[in-house]
């Protein structure tokens, strides 16, 4: 089974202030069969996620308004269980351990390609079914 066809049912949020990115990322997910809803601001997910669950959330670091680690941060109590990204061009040990600490599973550095995506989502998925089945163990 394609990495696709595992998410082609999975609910998919992107916050990214760059509207290029939100708009490339949306046709990629969706020219594999996917929906991504892909958001401006993180008050505009937050908002979102009052009212609507999602599997996998992908947030931009650099965000106006709450960035993306503070976004995870007040999320929790909303939506505790998402595989959540955390995508960045400020990579160094200090946004690494903010991001640990605030949940996210993976960091994505920019600039990335859909290969990038791709491998990520992969390797969470397989960690998250790994986990799954050692629960029903």
């Amino acid at each position: 089974m394609t990495l696709f066809e595992k998410i082609k049912n999975l609910n998919l949020l992107l916050i990214d202030d760059d509207e290029w990115i939100r708009d490339s990322m949306r046709l990629f997910f969706e020219a594999e069969g996917c929906q991504l809803i892909a958001l401006e601001t993180a008050e505009q997910a937050i908002e979102l996620l009052k009212t609507q669950l999602f599997d996998i959330i992908i947030a931009d670091f650099r965000l106006p308004g709450v960035n993306g680690i503070e976004f995870f941060k007040k999320t929790r109590e909303l939506h505790p269980c998402p595989l959540k990204i955390l995508i960045t061009a400020y990579m160094n040990n200090a946004v690494a351990k903010a991001a640990k600490k605030a949940g996210v599973h993976d960091l994505i550095e920019k600039p990335f390609n859909p290969d990038t995506i791709e491998k990520s989502l992969s390797r969470l998925l397989a960690r998250s079914s790994s986990r799954q089945s050692k629960d029903f163990k």
